[in-house]
């Protein structure tokens, strides 16, 4: 007999859907599975298999093929042992097979029929209600996960045998909701708090001007001086998570697996700090089967690379065409998938190799010609990127002594969310969601500069030697800085305190 079980494959952030369809005919007993499964599929045999029989349902002992279509699309992963399994017991007449034809299914099965996690799951529930399915049968863990969806019947069960028993009486299971917003104003982690911060004025105000506008920023200082502490509490002052922007986090999230420690949504805006050892796959994501990496489990969020001299040249060259699209392709041989990258890049590292240059304190030991190469693995093309670029100096003695420190970040955030609605309702005809995302001809529009602005501009772009590039992101930095203060027009001042964020985009 044959039978017909829908399931669906990943690809990139999205889904296909695939059909399992499942053959019991006359032959020698064995499971074949075609279709262009991988190893993991191939293996699911054996655990579908056991997983049957100690559930306490005859396993036919007859040829049993199984094809996975479309035939051309390479099928990975555990998710497929449900679908198999439902589609074996169906076509062997063990299960009512009414409707199959209604639901995805999904999930890997452990050898006595339990049924464990998966990943990719939220972005199968989108592609099932896009494609009008009734619902989605899911691993009891992925099943708030996956009724984050709206409009979406969601089943989650822990065994094999509550499924197959959910396809012969429906009516005794009840489908799983979660309220998504309600979910969303729960927050997963607690935020570090910027009034830890003693001193360090600028860089404060650095962190102020970097989230309300979405800026890129840069920390150059000695060991010691806070530039680590200041990084970290960056997404302590960011506006809160859109529902919106929290379903695409999330979805990225579970397509590379994490979202177990997150809950069924992720809550915070991420912040992601790889080590400077990481490889450029790893930054940008791949493998043979491309999985985000971390510039995109960083979109929405923060991407924090410490000591960013030490990370390897063409590493580093990796990060210029996705901070200048928001978005990255990944191509291979049988196709190419696009993750979302718009996030928010801070970086901090030493002035040298020995940390101290140009410090009050403590002497350099490095030679000009040491200076010149450990700067030179950061490209003129990147530091144009780096839109904020911040000298963080030694603390005084009467500044570490001070028992208090700060403004605290809920007094910061309220004025960037004040400067993010100034600007949400200036981009609500345009496909923007801050400043640092607006193009030339945003910057035609909305920053125009009179003749004293201009003129201090033009002398900065001369003196300083500035690209095109570097000049647009003045603007867009000006442009924030007059949002922070309430004003609809770009003034001389917002431009002065714009253009002293170049200062450093090549020290030696």
């Amino acid at each position: 007999m044959l039978a017909r079980v829908w399931s669906a494959s990943l690809l990139g952030i999205d889904a296909v859907k695939v059909g399992v369809e499942v053959d019991v005919a006359g032959g020698l007993p064995g499971i074949v599975v075609v279709g262009l499964p991988d190893a993991a599929v191939q293996e699911s045999k054996e655990r579908v298999r056991a997983a049957v029989k100690n559930a306490n349902y005859a396993f036919p002992m007859r040829k049993v093929v199984v094809n996975l279509t479309p035939a051309d699309l390479r099928k990975e992963g555990p998710s497929f042992d449900l679908p198999i399994s439902l589609g074996i017991l169906a076509a062997s007449e063990q299960v009512n097979p009414h409707l199959l034809d209604d639901f995805i299914l999904l999930g890997e099965l452990s050898l006595d029929g339990t049924l464990r996690p998966v990943s990719g799951v939220l972005a199968i529930a989108a592609t099932a209600k896009k494609l009008g399915m009734k619902g989605i049968l899911v691993p009891a863990e992925n099943a708030r996960e996956a009724a984050v969806v709206q409009g979406l019947q969601v089943y989650g069960f822990k065994h094999l045998s509550d499924v197959s028993d959910f396809l012969n009486e429906p009516h005794r299971y009840q489908p799983v909701q979660v309220n998504g917003v309600k979910e969303l104003s729960r927050s997963a982690f607690p935020l570090l708090n910027l009034k830890d911060v003693k001193g360090q004025a600028q860089a404060r105000r650095a962190l102020e001007i970097a989230a309300a506008g979405g800026h890129n920023l840069i920390f150059v200082g000695p060991p010691g001086s806070g530039k680590t502490m200041l990084a970290r509490r960056l997404p302590g002052i960011l506006p809160p998570l859109s529902f919106e922007e929290a379903l695409e986090v999330t979805r990225i999230h579970s397509v590379a697996g994490l979202l177990k420690e997150r809950g069924a949504l992720v809550r915070d805006r991420p912040f992601r700090s790889p080590h400077h050892s990481a490889s450029g796959p790893s930054l940008v994501g791949g493998g043979s089967y491309p999985k985000p990496g971390e510039i995109s489990l960083a979109h929405r969020g923060v991407l924090f690379l410490d000591e960013l001299t030490e990370f390897k040249r063409d590493v580093l060259e990796f990060l210029r065409q996705p901070l200048e699209d928001g978005y990255v392709t990944i191509s291979r041989t049988r196709q190419s998938v696009g993750f979302p990258a718009q996030f928010t890049l801070v970086a901090s590292t030493n002035p040298c190799p020995c940390g101290y240059y140009g410090d009050t304190v403590q002497p350099c030991t490095c030679s000009p010609r040491q200076r010149e190469q450990y700067w030179a693995k950061l490209s003129g093309p990147l530091m144009d990127r780096i839109d904020l670029q911040v000298a963080v100096n030694r603390l005084k003695p009467e500044e570490m002594m001070r028992v208090s420190g700060g403004e605290e970040s809920e007094s910061v955030r309220d004025r960037v969310e004040k400067a993010r609605d100034r600007s949400y309702h200036r981009f609500q005809k345009e496909s923007l969601r801050c400043n640092a995302e607006m193009q030339s001809r945003h910057l035609r529009k909305w920053c125009l500069l009179d003749e004293t602005s201009r003129a201090l501009l033009e002398g900065a772009i001369r003196k300083l030697g500035l690209s095109a590039r570097a000049t647009d992101r003045i603007l867009k930095v000006s442009r924030t800085i007059a949002d922070l203060e309430g004003s609809d027009d770009l003034q001389a001042h917002h431009v002065a305190e714009a253009i002293q964020y170049r200062t450093i985009d090549r020290m030696q």
